[in-house]
């Protein structure tokens, strides 16, 4: 059950002029479920997108990268789930080459204008046959206002679909987002998340817009983790068709700080619905780590306390064995950290003070704390003015039972 995540309504997720989105029960992995995914995407859109850093990054990942490279300029979008098409050489290469093919070939398009991706099993063959089948289909029922069937038709381990809208005055007009992730486990993103899309109908030039996603990217999707793993297809896309009459190319001034905010406001609630329907979570934890000399070593820290299964489990009991928090703090790997200017909080209660346990800290509002479903812990090193916030969830008996029975 996800953490305090009220399920997605269609009526509140909005149209984006420009972009329509089609699906289609393809039989993938699973009969009878949502499986494949088409966004068609106006003439005259720009596209840009953030992917993996894992080695074995999956073949879709590898042809999206050499389409956006090509410049052509991206019309369609595509995704299957149930198969990653990961970890599987050369054959993927082509499998995911086939189904660019087949869906230009249905659009009147060409193939480097579509970006594919793939999202589920690793180490199994694609059933291209079965997705290209299901393509008229998706391109059939394409419509601006299927947002929320897009984010149930991308889902795997998803307890429910994870979408959300926003509309932002700029220069007197509006303009509407909206955006769609998947993921539950297997996330610890080295860039973005397991899949996530966001459209916009701002105009916004091609650099600019791979600064936005990056910037987006790095202040939301890059600060969650389930589980510390790195998925080999992760993928966060942003377009701008542009329709709403509001063109950006400088990374400067008002226009572009307003749609910044607002990219990046959407793409940190699609990253907590992710930790929050992390699998077998039953608590959200928001981990700040401030007073670093760098962001890098708050975050570096942070992710120390998020990863550590003994935090987590202990979470997930709510016993307060907050030492854990500090030995992850202390092995994080900032070597000339001064353990003894670190003060800990757990919400409103402080726990250590300049290295210590706090003489005032009474371990019954610890486990107050701890038994709520949202919870900050919050780390002053007190060597700098730097900061950074990461998004986990804890460890349960459940993500294991999930997790050992993903194929069965």
């Amino acid at each position: 059950m996800a953490v305090n995540l009220p399920l997605p309504q269609a009526e509140h997720l909005k149209s984006v002029a420009g972009v329509e989105l089609g699906w289609a029960e393809a039989g993938i992995r699973k009969a009878n479920r949502k499986d494949v995914l088409v966004v068609r995407v106006a003439d005259g859109s720009t596209v840009a997108g953030v992917f993996t850093q894992n080695r074995f990054c999956a073949a879709p990942v590898q042809v999206c990268r050499e389409h956006l490279a090509a410049g052509a300029g991206i019309r369609a979008l595509v995704v299957n789930t149930g198969n990653a098409n990961a970890g599987t050489g050369e054959p993927g290469l082509v499998a995911a080459r086939a189904t660019c093919d087949a869906v230009a070939a249905q659009l009147g398009i060409a193939a480097n204008q579509v970006l594919p991706f793939s999202t589920g099993v690793i180490l199994e063959p694609l059933p291209v046959d079965r997705l290209t089948a299901g393509l008229p289909a998706a391109i059939a029922n394409a419509k601006p206002d299927n947002w929320l069937a897009a984010a149930e038709s991308i889902m795997t381990t998803d307890t429910q679909p994870k979408a959300a809208s926003r509309t932002v005055q700029i220069d007197g007009k509006t303009v509407t987002l909206s955006g769609i992730s998947k993921g539950a486990g297997m996330i610890r993103p080295n860039m973005a998340t397991m899949l996530g899309f966001i459209a916009t109908d701002a105009g916004v030039a091609q650099p600019v817009l791979q600064q936005l996603v990056s910037h987006a990217a790095d202040h939301s999707f890059n600060s969650i983790t389930i589980d510390g793993d790195t998925s080999t297809n992760d993928s966060f896309v942003l377009i701008a068709t542009g329709k709403s009459g509001i063109t950006i190319d400088r990374a400067d001034g008002p226009a572009f700080a307003a749609l910044k905010e607002a990219v990046t406001s959407l793409a940190q609630e699609l990253a907590q619905m992710i930790v929050r329907d992390g699998e077998g979570a039953t608590k959200l934890m928001t981990i700040r780590v401030e007073g670093g000399n760098s962001v890098a070593e708050c975050r570096q820290i942070a992710y120390a306390i998020a990863h550590s299964p003994l935090v987590k489990t202990a979470f997930y009991a709510s016993d307060p064995n907050l030492g854990r928090i500090l030995a992850a703090v202390g092995y994080a790997g900032v070597d000339d950290l001064d353990v003894n200017r670190v003060n800990l909080w757990l919400d409103d209660v402080w726990v250590a003070r300049d290295g210590g346990r706090n003489p005032e800290y009474r371990e019954e509002d610890g486990q107050r704390v701890m038994k709520q479903a949202e919870i900050t812990v919050r780390v002053a090193l007190g060597r700098g003015n730097a900061e950074a916030t990461v998004w986990t969830c804890d460890l349960s008996h459940d993500y294991v039972s999930i997790n050992a029975d993903y194929r069965s």
